[in-house]
C-alpha cells in the first residue's frame, strides 16, 4: 500500500476545524493562530476558504470565528451514518464471546455519557446501559475512563460547582478534587473501574476509544456481577477491554494498534502499565 502523501494546507484546515469544535463559542483569528502555532496570514487565508465553503463563519462585528452550516452538515451526517456503531458492534459481540459478560460502548455528552450498543451476554440480566440511555459520567466507569483522557482544563469545565455532582443510591464522587482522584487512578491503572454506583451489585471496567489526536471518542465497557468481580477475572476483563478499545481504535483512526498494555501479577490483579486508554497517546489530565 502506499505511503500517503502529506499535505500541510489540508492538515491545516483541519486542525482549525477541530479547534474550533472543540470551543465554547466563537474565537478570534489571532487566538486561532496562537494555540495551533500557525503564522497569522495562512490562518486568515484558511479562515476566509473556510467561510467561503460554509464550514466557518465570521462574525465580522465580534472579529470572530466559528463553525457555520457546512460543518453542522458533516455532523448530522456522521450521526445519520452511525460509523462507530458499525465499526463497533463486531468488536464488542467478540468481546462479550471472549469474557462471558455484557458488553456496552458509550460517547460523552456534556456531563453524561450516553449508550450507543449494548451487547447483552446469554445469560445475564438486563442493565441500566441500554442503548440511548444517559447516566452522569463521573459515576461511570466509560465516563471516567474518557474523563481521564481529556485535559484539567475541561474536566473543570464540566464540573464547575458541586451542582454538576450528582449521586446515585447516595454514592459517587461529590466534588472535582474526589473526581480527580479517580480520574489520576484511571490513568495509573490504564482503566476505569466503578463498582455498584450505578447498580448494586454490578462493578464494571472500561478503556477510552482514543482517535489519532488522543481524544476519547467513546469508551468500551464491560459489567460483571460483583459477586464474580474476583482478581483474576478483573485482570481477565481488563485485558480483554482494552484489546477491544484498541481495535475499535484502529478502525476509526486508521491506524494499526498498538500492543496491549504489558501487566504484572501484584497481589493477583493485572495492572497495565500505559497511562490510561486505547489508540493514541492520551492528552495531560488533572
Amino acid at each position: 500500500m502506499p505511503r500517503p502523501v502529506k499535505v500541510p494546507a489540508a492538515h491545516q484546515v483541519l486542525a482549525i476545524l477541530s479547534h474550533l469544535g472543540r470551543q465554547a463559542g466563537p474565537v478570534p483569528a489571532a487566538a486561532v493562530a496562537r494555540e495551533l502555532g500557525l503564522p497569522r496570514s495562512t490562518t486568515y487565508q484558511l479562515l476566509a476558504t473556510l467561510a467561503e465553503s460554509g464550514f466557518v463563519v465570521h462574525l465580522a462585528d465580534d472579529r470572530r470565528y466559528s463553525l457555520g452550516v457546512a460543518a453542522y452538515e458533516l455532523a448530522t451526517g456522521y450521526a445519520r451514518q452511525a460509523p462507530l456503531q458499525r465499526v463497533s458492534r463486531v468488536p464488542l459481540a467478540r468481546l462479550v464471546d471472549r469474557t462471558g459478560h455484557t458488553a456496552h460502548l458509550a460517547v460523552m455528552h456534556g456531563r453524561e455519557v450516553i449508550y450507543l450498543i449494548e451487547e447483552r451476554a446469554p445469560g445475564r440480566p438486563p442493565l441500566v446501559t441500554d442503548v440511548g440511555v444517559r447516566l452522569p459520567s463521573h459515576l461511570t466507569a466509560s465516563g471516567r475512563a474518557m474523563l481521564a483522557a481529556l485535559p484539567a482544563a475541561q474536566v473543570r469545565a464540566l464540573f464547575p460547582t458541586q451542582d454538576a455532582f450528582v449521586t446515585r443510591h447516595d454514592r459517587g464522587p461529590r466534588s472535582l478534587s474526589a473526581l480527580r482522584r479517580l480520574l489520576v487512578e484511571a490513568r495509573r491503572w490504564g482503566h476505569a473501574v466503578e463498582d455498584g454506583e450505578v447498580t448494586p451489585g454490578f462493578a464494571t471496567v472500561a478503556v477510552a476509544v482514543l482517535d489519532h489526536t488522543g481524544h476519547p471518542v467513546a469508551s468500551v465497557a464491560v459489567t460483571v456481577p460483583q459477586a464474580e468481580f474476583r482478581p483474576d477475572l478483573r485482570g481477565a476483563v481488563v485485558a480483554e477491554v482494552g484489546r477491544t478499545a484498541r481495535a475499535i481504535a484502529a478502525q476509526i483512526s486508521g491506524h494499526t494498534p498498538q500492543p496491549g498494555p504489558t501487566t504484572a501479577a501484584t497481589s493477583g490483579v493485572s495492572r497495565p502499565t500505559s497511562s490510561g486508554s486505547a489508540g493514541a497517546t492520551p492528552r495531560p489530565g488533572v
